[in-house]
C-alpha cells in the first residue's frame, strides 16, 4: 500500500492494540538518517530477485471491461496466455494488494476483494504450492484487511494472509537515488513469482496511485521520509521490485481525496481491469482513466527514463476484452 505514513514503532503499536500476536523484535530500530544510511541492528544486506518472466512472445498487456471484478480480472489474465504463461507448478506466489484504509470495498481506498480473490485462485489453478497475500496498513491492520473485505476473501480462495510481523523487515540494499539501502518485508523473500494487484486512485503527494507507488508497502521505516521527493523514491522502488505481473483494479477508482478517501462521490465506476508484464505501461495507461496524461506523471516518466518500461504503453498493443 503506497499510502503509508506510519513508521515501525506506529505499526508494532497498532498491531498489538488490535490483540495480534508478533514475534519477537530483532533490535533496534529502522530509521532514516540521510538517504544513504539506515539504522537497524545486527541485520545482513540481502538482496531481492528479479521475479519477471522472459522470453515469449505473447501479448504484453490487456485490458478487459465488465460487470464482475472476478470474471474481469481472469477475463485479462487469459487475453495475457493464463495465469499458467506466469505461476509454475510449485511456485510460491505473494500477491501484493492495496490494504492500506479501514474502507469499505465501495469506498475505493483498497483494492476490490473479489480481483485479489480470483488471482488467488488462477495461481492455485496453475499450480502455486502456496499464494501468500499480504500489505503494510496505514490503519489499523486487523480492521483494514477485514473491512476491506480482502482478508476473508482472500483465506477463501486458500491465500495465506499475512499482516506484516515486525521481526520479519530486514535490511536491503535499493541502491536507487533515493533508496539506498531501506527496511523491506522479507515475505518476498519467500517468493518465486510476485504479482502486484493496487487499486487505481487519486494520490495527494503523488497525484495518482498506482502499481509502482503500490511497493511502498512493503517497506518498513519511516515513509513519509520518502514523501520528500516522492517520484524518485517510486521510480526506485521500480527498479528495486520488478514483478512477474502487475494487475490494476479499476472497477471502481478513486478520483479524489485520495489515497484514504471516504466518501462515495469520490468514487467513479470504471468496472475496468488492465494487466500487463510492463509495470511502467500499465501505470500510464491507468492515468488515462482520470482523464490525464502519463507525461503528468514524475514517477512514471522517471522509470521510463530508466528503461523500467515503456511510457507508450500503445506501442505494446493492449488487447481490449469485454468480459
Amino acid at each position: 500500500m503506497g499510502d503509508n505514513n506510519i513508521d515501525r514503532r506506529e505499526f508494532l503499536k497498532r498491531v498489538t492494540n488490535a490483540g495480534i500476536a508478533i514475534g519477537a523484535v530483532t533490535g533496534g530500530a529502522f530509521l532514516l538518517h540521510n538517504k544513504d544510511e539506515v539504522i537497524s541492528a545486527g541485520e545482513s544486506i540481502v538482496k531481492v530477485k528479479d521475479f519477471r518472466i522472459t522470453g515469449d512472445t505473447l501479448p504484453q498487456m490487456t485490458i478487459a471491461k465488465g460487470d464482475s471484478p472476478a470474471k474481469i480480472v481472469k477475463a485479462a489474465v487469459e487475453g495475457m496466455g493464463g495465469m499458467k504463461r506466469f505461476v509454475s507448478r510449485g511456485d510460491v506466489v505473494v500477491i501484493k494488494p492495496n490494504i492500506g484504509w479501514d474502507r469499505s470495498p465501495e469506498q475505493a481506498a483498497n483494492t476490490n476483494p473479489e480481483v485479489v480473490a480470483e488471482t488467488v485462485r488462477l495461481c492455485y489453478d496453475a499450480g502455486a504450492k502456496k499464494v501468500i497475500v499480504t500489505d503494510m496498513s496505514c490503519n489499523d491492520p486487523r480492521r483494514c484487511f477485514f473491512r476491506s473485505g480482502i482478508g476473508k476473501s482472500a483465506k477463501d480462495a486458500g491465500a495465506d494472509v499475512q499482516l506484516p510481523k515486525d521481526y520479519k523487515f530486514r535490511k536491503i540494499a535499493i541502491k536507487g537515488e533515493v533508496l539506498k539501502v531501506w527496511p523491506v518485508y522479507t515475505v518476498i523473500l519467500e517468493a518465486d513469482k510476485v504479482i502486484n494487484i493496487p487499486i487505481a486512485k487519486h494520490h495527494n503527494h503523488s497525484t495518482l496511485t498506482l502499481g509502482m507507488k503500490n511497493w511502498y508497502g512493503l517497506l518498513g521505516g519511516r515513509r513519509r521520509d520518502l514523501h520528500q521527493n516522492i517520484h524518485m523514491s517510486i521510480a526506485d522502488l521500480a527498479g528495486f521490485i520488478r514483478p512477474t505481473l502487475t494487475i490494476i483494479d479499476a472497477y471502481r477508482i478513486l478520483i479524489k481525496n485520495g489515497p484514504q478517501g471516504g466518501s462515495i462521490r469520490d468514487v467513479k465506476m470504471m468496472n475496468t481491469v488492465a494487466v500487463s508484464i510492463d509495470p511502467v505501461a500499465v501505470d500510464a495507461f491507468a492515468t488515462t482513466l482520470f482523464d490525464r496524461k502519463p507525461e503528468e506523471i514524475g514517477y512514471i516518466v522517471e522509470a521510463h527514463k530508466r528503461g523500467l518500461g515503456s511510457i507508450n504503453y500503445t506501442e505494446l498493443q493492449p488487447l481490449i476484452i469485454s468480459a
